[in-house]
C-alpha cells in the first residue's frame, strides 16, 4: 500500500455512555493520533473533542425514542440485531458509520461493539465498503457469535485458548491485552481531592471503578464486606470510594451502601474520565468484585497508579494482576473483608505490591508495547485479505 493506512475506531456509546467499551475506543484513538497515524474516532454522541473525532448522532440506548422503537419492533427483530435498545443504537450508528467509511476509504475498522462489527462485515461481503473489521472482543458474546467474526481480537490468551480447546477459532484470530498509559496513570497522592471528597488524609481508602450495580460488577457484595472488614476494624479510619455509571439498579445499591457505612463511602456516578488519574491517587487500595472480566481497563489503571489489586479468583484476573495484588474467593462471605484488613495492618505490603503491579503495567500493557502489537495485527489483516500472510499467532 503506497499511502498511509487509514484507520477508524468506532464506539456506538461513546460520548454518551461509561463503560470499559467507551474509554478503550477513545484512548486507542488517542495513542494511534499521538503516533501520527491516519486515525478517525466515530462516536455516537457528546461533541467533538479533538480534529480526529466525529459524531454520529444515532438512537441512544438511554433514550425514550429508541425504548419506544424496542416496543415497536416487530416479533424477531432480535434476528436481525434489533431486539434491544444496544442494538437499535449499533444499527443507527452504523448506518451512517458504513457511508464514513465509503467516502473516506478506510482501510481498518476498530470496535468492540459486537453488532457494529457484523454490520460492517456485511458491508464489506456486499461491496460497499472496502474496510477490513477487527472486533475487540469486550463484551461476553458466545462462541456461536465469536465464530461470525474473521478477525478477532481476545483481550486475554485464556480467550483465544478457550476458543481452540472449544473448536471454534480461526487463523485470523489473535491475543492482544488492552493497554494503559503510564504517563497518566502513575503512583502518587491526591490530597486536594481527598479533601474535596470529604476524605481525611490519614484514611485507608478503598477504590472499585465499576458500574455501581448488583449484577456482574457485585458492588453490593463490596459493600457488604467492607461493613464486615469495619466490623472487625472497629478504630481503623477507612473509607470505600465507588466510581461507575449509572445504571437501573444505582440507586438502590447506593441506598444500601449509605445505610449499612453511613459516611464511610462516597458514590461518584458518571465521575469525569478526564479525572481518573487523580481519583486513583486518593486510594491505598483497589478492589473489583465481580466474578468474571474479559480485561478490565480500570485494573490496568489502578496498577499503573501503583495499587494492590483484590480481584477474584480467575484466570484471566489472576493473568492481570500477577505479583501485584491478591485474587480471593469473591463469593464466600469474610473473604474479601479478609484480605482488606491484612492490607490495612500492612502498608509495607501495600507498598510492594503496588511497586509490582507498577512494573508489570508498564512491561506487558504499557500503551506504546500493545499500541504495536495492534498495529502488527492490522498489517496482517491487510495481508491476509491478499492471502499473504501466516497467523499472527504463529500456528
Amino acid at each position: 500500500m503506497n499511502r498511509p493506512l487509514r484507520i477508524a475506531v468506532a464506539s456506538s456509546g461513546l460520548g454518551h455512555v461509561t463503560r470499559g467499551v467507551e474509554a478503550w475506543a477513545a484512548d486507542l484513538a488517542l495513542a494511534l493520533h499521538t503516533r501520527g497515524e491516519d486515525v478517525c474516532l466515530f462516536k455516537g454522541g457528546g461533541r467533538r473533542g479533538a480534529e480526529y473525532e466525529h459524531v454520529l448522532p444515532c438512537y441512544q440506548r438511554g433514550a425514550a425514542s429508541t425504548e419506544r422503537l424496542v416496543r415497536w419492533a416487530p416479533r424477531g427483530a432480535w434476528r436481525v440485531g434489533l431486539g434491544s435498545v444496544y442494538e437499535i443504537e449499533q444499527a443507527t450508528f452504523s448506518f451512517r458509520l458504513l457511508h464514513e467509511l465509503r467516502s473516506r476509504r478506510i482501510d481498518v475498522l476498530h470496535v468492540q461493539d459486537p453488532q457494529v462489527a457484523v454490520w460492517a462485515q456485511w458491508a464489506k461481503r456486499l461491496g460497499f465498503i472496502r474496510t477490513k473489521t477487527v472486533l475487540a472482543h469486550g463484551t461476553q458474546e458466545p462462541l456461536a457469535f465469536q465464530s461470525r467474526i474473521r478477525y478477532l481480537q481476545h483481550l486475554a490468551p485464556w480467550h483465544l485458548e478457550r476458543a481452540k480447546s472449544s473448536g471454534v477459532w480461526r487463523a485470523e484470530w489473535t491475543a492482544i491485552p488492552n493497554f494503559v498509559d503510564t504517563d497518566v496513570f502513575r503512583p502518587g497522592r491526591s490530597d486536594e481531592l481527598r479533601r474535596e471528597l470529604g476524605i481525611p488524609a490519614e484514611h485507608f481508602v478503598v477504590l472499585s471503578a465499576a458500574a455501581i450495580k448488583r449484577n456482574h460488577k457485585r458492588v453490593d457484595h463490596l459493600i457488604t464486606e467492607f461493613a464486615r472488614f469495619c466490623a472487625a476494624r472497629p478504630d481503623a479510619k477507612a473509607t470505600l470510594v465507588v466510581a461507575g455509571g449509572h445504571e437501573a439498579e444505582t440507586d438502590e445499591v447506593m441506598k444500601l451502601g449509605h445505610e449499612q457505612l453511613g459516611d464511610r463511602v462516597r458514590f461518584l456516578v458518571r465521575f469525569p474520565r478526564a479525572r481518573m488519574p487523580e481519583l486513583y491517587r486518593t486510594a491505598n487500595v483497589f478492589v473489583l468484585c465481580s466474578l468474571f472480566e474479559m480485561m478490565p481497563i480500570a485494573i490496568l489503571e489502578a496498577m499503573a497508579s501503583g495499587l494492590p489489586c483484590l480481584t477474584n479468583r480467575h484466570p484471566i484476573l489472576e493473568w492481570m494482576i500477577g505479583a501485584g495484588g491478591q485474587a480471593r474467593d469473591m463469593v464466600t462471605p469474610g473473604e474479601l473483608a479478609s484480605a482488606l484488613a491484612r492490607l490495612h495492618d500492612a502498608p509495607n505490603e501495600r507498598l510492594a505490591l503496588g511497586e509490582a503491579a507498577r512494573r508489570l503495567s508498564i512491561d506487558e500493557f504499557g500503551r506504546d508495547r500493545v499500541v504495536e502489537q495492534i498495529l502488527d495485527y492490522y498489517g496482517f489483516v491487510l495481508r491476509r485479505s491478499r492471502g499473504s500472510a501466516r497467523s499472527p499467532n504463529g500456528v
